[in-house]
């Protein structure tokens, strides 16, 4: 997992015990309105759970897709990387060339 993935993994987590914390501060609050928002914090809360572990789920999963199909061909992927890296020089070569940099 690179570092991006990680830092928002940490912030969803914080996230998640800020509105555990939330929940259980307002649990002793009467009234109406504020038990039918802590309940609708709380299934917001497992709702973006559910969601964060099938995104990352699906994230490894390419992952390891991705490096299988590396690994059972690696002078087309070597081939794909230069060509790809190739297309994007040329392309800002000629965007500088435009621009006159």
């Amino acid at each position: 997992m690179d570092r991006t993935t990680h830092d928002i993994g940490q912030d969803l987590g914080r996230l998640a015990e800020d509105a555990r914390a939330l929940i259980s501060a307002t649990a002793d609050v009467a009234g109406e309105k504020v038990g039918e928002a802590r309940q609708r914090l709380a299934s917001a809360l497992e709702d973006g759970e559910e969601v964060y572990r099938k995104a990352r789920e699906r994230a490894i999963e390419g992952a390891r897709f991705t490096d299988a199909a590396i690994h059972r061909h690696p002078y087309q992927a070597i081939a794909v990387g230069v060509g790809v890296g190739a297309l994007i020089g040329y392309l800002v070569a000629r965007r500088s060339d435009r621009n006159g940099v």
